[in-house]
């Protein structure tokens, strides 16, 4: 179970994966947090742009590159709203961040979208320690993934992909 002030954080997701919801995107958000709790960057899917690259975990991980030391990078944690895709996952442990904190995982997202009985993204869902084994990464957080959830079930509701 994770503390009070990550709770912020995560609650924090929420909020840019609505965002990102509200401006015609697809719900994920996330927050990158230095070791001693400064929030250092956030954002959220812009896809909805035809740059299906553009998730909030590899532009959080390109941010680090450009802007934190490699001492920075491995005490810092990334917040966000779902378990992170390989290719994020991939961003991540290339750059050298550190820990990873999600709200829904890739099992969990696969899950809703078989229920709304949408396509299988193009790229296979999997866990991030499949992709990069030595982040240390916590997750899911039950007592938030029912708002991630729904926030899915809202987008592709009104993408007319279910009922």
């Amino acid at each position: 179970m994770v503390k009070d002030p990550e709770l912020r954080y995560l609650r924090r997701c929420v909020e840019l994966a609505t965002e990102a919801l509200e401006a015609g995107d697809e719900p994920f958000g996330s927050v990158l947090v230095a070791a001693d709790g400064t929030v250092l960057a956030e954002d959220h899917n812009r896809v909805a742009s035809g740059d299906r690259t553009r998730h909030p975990e590899f532009e959080l991980a390109r941010w680090s590159a450009a802007h934190l030391t490699p001492e920075e990078r491995a005490a810092a944690t990334v917040y966000t709203s779902g378990e992170h895709c390989p290719m994020c996952a991939a961003a991540h442990a290339w750059v050298g961040l550190g820990r990873i904190v999600y709200i829904a995982s890739s099992e969990q997202l696969a899950s809703w979208l078989q229920e709304l009985q949408i396509p299988e993204p193009p790229v296979r869902t999997l866990p991030v320690n499949e992709v990069a084994p030595g982040v240390a990464v916590e997750g899911p957080i039950p007592e938030l993934a029912a708002e991630v959830h729904e926030l899915h079930r809202r987008f592709h509701r009104r993408n007319g992909e279910v009922n």
